[in-house]
């Protein structure tokens, strides 16, 4: 929203990884890198996120936050699709995770 209008706005926040991934508003000093270096912006569906966080657990026993499991969720729903060669790395952090169950 904030590189449509030009300037910082505030924009709308929510959903699973919201407390981690969706500020109310982007900083004066943070727009203008933003800005310059045309940074790309992905949506991932919550439910993506709670995909991915699942197939963390059940291939890894990792449990993590739902703001570190958002890149894995836009690479395994096709959000983000890697070009050809293209390498990607995934960090992945559980320091902000509440009690979850992954017992389906």
């Amino acid at each position: 929203m904030a590189l449509a209008a030009g300037a910082p706005v505030d924009a709308p926040g929510g959903g699973l990884a919201g407390d981690s991934l969706a500020p109310r508003r982007i900083g004066a000093q943070v727009f203008p890198i933003v800005e310059r270096y045309g940074t790309k912006c992905l949506l991932v569906e919550d439910e993506a996120i709670s995909r991915a966080q699942q197939a963390l657990w059940d291939t890894a026993r990792v449990v993590a936050e739902p703001g570190a499991a958002a890149p894995l969720a836009a690479l395994i729903s096709g959000v983000y699709a890697p070009a050809n060669r293209e390498r990607v790395g995934v960090i992945v952090s559980g320091a902000n995770t509440t009690a979850v169950s992954f017992n389906r």
